[in-house]
């Protein structure tokens, strides 16, 4: 395998994925390339939280879907720590939602699992510099979701009904509010999420990663 020269001293890296298969292939992947030395893997959350306090790695690569703590959980945890770990997100979501809370939490780096080796080294190589790796496709989801405002946690309550196929009725019962609150929270994650009808807003949240959906 050939290797790439990095910018200077050696990067070390954790990788933190809940997939077996996926830590070892990486593992291999980047110990084979100069300037770069994992110090370790972890499959959940809570483990790379320790690893990154016992050995204080330069560079987290961090996949966004695990059980228990998840990819944003480390994030925000990261950001309350005196040490600083940078984080390239690595999954294989690119919903713009994905990518906003990602970016917003303090990732530093975003790529999809299917990118080639040489843009993983490109990126790490970037974020160690202290710089940000956003590849142009995701960095233009992530720019239309910036121009959207977030919705509040009453809207996006309302919007999960709204899913389920509950009436304005419904939702007013179920959330202990007027019909007329209701209407204005519809009203609302329309306009934020820029279409002209609820079947619509509920596609596009679905689409975008705003509600979960399946995967």
């Amino acid at each position: 395998m050939s290797t790439q020269k990095l910018n200077s001293g050696i990067i070390r890296i954790l990788i933190v994925d809940d997939h077996p298969v996926v830590c070892s292939g990486l593992t291999s992947m980047l110990s084979a390339q100069t300037g770069i030395e994992v110090v370790g893997s972890a499959a959940s959350g809570e483990e790379a939280l320790a690893i990154v306090q016992r050995d204080r790695p330069d560079i987290m690569l961090l996949d966004l879907r695990m059980p228990g703590m998840d990819g944003i959980g480390v994030l925000k945890a990261l950001g309350r720590m005196e040490h600083t770990t940078r984080v390239v997100v690595l999954t294989s979501f690119e919903k713009e939602e994905d990518i906003y809370r990602a970016i917003r939490a303090g990732a530093q780096g975003y790529l999809l699992k299917d990118t080639t080796e040489s843009e993983m080294v490109a990126a790490i190589s970037v974020v160690h510099s202290g710089k940000r790796y956003i590849p142009r496709h995701i960095a233009a989801r992530l720019a239309d979701r910036l121009m959207r405002s977030d919705l509040t946690a009453r809207e996006l309550q309302t919007l999960e009904l709204l899913a389920q196929g509950s009436t304005n009725k419904q939702i007013a019962g179920a959330l202990n509010i007027s019909d007329n609150t209701v209407r204005h929270h519809v009203n609302n994650i329309m306009e934020k999420l820029q279409v002209t009808d609820r079947t619509e807003a509920v596609a596009t949240a679905l689409r975008n990663g705003v509600l979960s959906g399946t995967d």
